[in-house]
């Protein structure tokens, strides 16, 4: 698993790690400090931070195998981005039909396009 997709899913199911797994997957991957870094501020041997980040990424691995959360996430984001995308399209055509309606339909349209 790369970072990426290791902080995507410790984004959506860091909750169910102890708090020490969150801990220490917080200081590798988000404060970027190195194995011998964290056992230092931790206590612990650079193998024992080494073992539990690779645990970490198997229990988050299979929690998203279990729930697909992650999964869902995107296929939601892609639908909310087809929608946007169908509102625009709609709100320019009827714009152009309707141009007594220009400043609602523009109104509209920074509404539409300002999360995008």
């Amino acid at each position: 698993m790369d970072k990426v997709s290791f902080i995507g899913l410790w984004d959506i199911y860091r909750g169910l790690l102890t708090p020490n797994q969150q801990e220490i997957t917080d200081l590798y991957f988000n404060l970027d400090l190195t194995l011998s870094e964290i056992a230092e501020e931790k206590g612990i041997t650079r193998q024992g931070a080494s073992e539990c980040l690779k645990t970490c990424k198997k229990q988050l691995e299979e929690y998203e195998e279990k729930l697909h959360f992650s999964q869902r996430l995107k296929e939601a984001c892609l639908q909310a981005s087809f929608i946007a995308t169908d509102a625009v399209n709609w709100a320019i055509k009827f714009k152009s039909e309707h141009p007594e309606f220009s400043d609602k339909i523009d109104e509209l349209l920074k509404i539409v396009n300002k999360d995008n």
